[in-house]
């Protein structure tokens, strides 16, 4: 799994000029699932996001998770996270997981997710044409991959 995490001021996903999910102050995460991943890596991945420390204490530091600030989650699915560009100027999408597997695991992280943070998770739609919006806290942006936990 890979995801690209970013600090929001507000965040939003609209679907078909209609708002699907908007959230303050908290964490867009764009999730790319790849047809190897497996449980063990959602599972892994959620607690990691929530607990990143990556929101100012009071000293200015990144010293607070999402947990700490009571922040809000928007996970959007992004199969794009795995396009290979090694070969010419057109994108594989190979590595990425087929619908049949993704959905599950998508919808598994966002559980996970809800359990962790101890609310609920809002959320694009797997599959859709998505306009995502987003005013970037800092900015802040982080990408983890689960294939490289080091």
């Amino acid at each position: 799994m890979i995801a690209v995490i970013q600090r929001v001021k507000q965040a939003s996903v609209t679907i078909d000029n209609t708002l699907k999910s908007s959230i303050v102050q908290g964490l867009l995460v764009l999730l790319g699932i790849a047809h190897e991943d497996t449980q063990e890596d959602s599972e892994w991945l959620t607690k990691k996001i929530i607990n990143l420390r990556i929101f100012s204490d009071n000293e200015g530091k990144m010293n607070l998770s999402l947990k700490d600030i009571n922040g809000d989650l928007l996970v959007v699915s992004q199969f794009t996270l795995h396009a290979s560009t090694k070969k010419g100027n057109r994108p594989s999408f190979i590595d990425a997981a087929r619908p049949d597997q993704a959905i599950p695991m998508y919808e598994q992280f966002v559980k996970l997710s809800e359990v962790e943070l101890g609310k609920k998770v809002f959320t694009g739609e797997f599959g859709a044409d998505m306009q995502v919006q987003l005013l970037n806290d800092g900015p802040v942006t982080i990408i983890i991959d689960t294939k490289n936990k080091n």
